[in-house]
């Protein structure tokens, strides 16, 4: 389910008032719903609206396309996830749990897990913005973990963690076989 945010807290449009954040937090937890029972070919803005119990108009303002609104709900849980820390352990260890903690993020929602793979795929301006905050917020954990901000190690690490994920959301891998596969990788990579 999709975590409430603080009132007052930016959305991708635009700073949000207390009755806007429930509106949209009732927006992304509904849209989860919807998707968990229609799939991602069935879930519409206008089904979601109604769900939400809002109007189709209201959802539209806050959301440019259904892929817009899936992404923000995984952008939301992102955030959401407070970075595992581990005490003592070396770059190799604490750049496994980052990236598990990410692939596994949405592993139990199978159809949310497609959805975004697809969602974040688009071609919509608000899913670009998106993607370019969730790709920071990834490379940011990445580059703590890792303890620098060696770019080649950091784009190498990002490349196999979105290779894992678009085969999971591809149905090649379960997200669980992707995190492994992802510590197996970063574990001969960074050796």
């Amino acid at each position: 389910m999709s975590e409430p945010t603080p009132a007052g807290v930016e959305a991708t449009r635009r700073r949000l008032t207390e009755k806007q954040a429930d509106t949209v937090d009732r927006l992304t937890a509904s849209a989860v719903a919807v998707l968990s029972r229609e799939g991602y070919s069935g879930t519409t803005i206008r089904l979601v609206a109604a769900t939400a119990g809002v109007g189709t108009a209201t959802a539209y303002t806050y959301f440019s396309s259904k892929e817009h609104l899936i992404s923000e709900v995984f952008w939301r849980r992102l955030t959401a996830s407070a970075p595992v820390r581990i005490d003592g352990a070396g770059p190799t260890d604490r750049v496994v749990v980052v990236l598990r903690q990410i692939a596994l993020l949405v592993a139990d929602e199978p159809a949310l897990a497609g959805a975004i793979s697809n969602a974040l795929l688009g071609d919509d301006p608000d899913v670009k913005h998106l993607r370019v905050r969730i790709g920071s917020e990834i490379r940011r954990r990445l580059a703590e973990a890792l303890g620098s901000n060696d770019r080649e190690r950091l784009d190498m690490l990002e490349l196999l963690y979105y290779g894992a994920m678009l085969r999971s959301g591809m149905g090649y891998l379960s997200y669980a076989e992707g995190a492994d596969l992802l510590e197996m990788c970063v574990k001969r990579m960074l050796a």
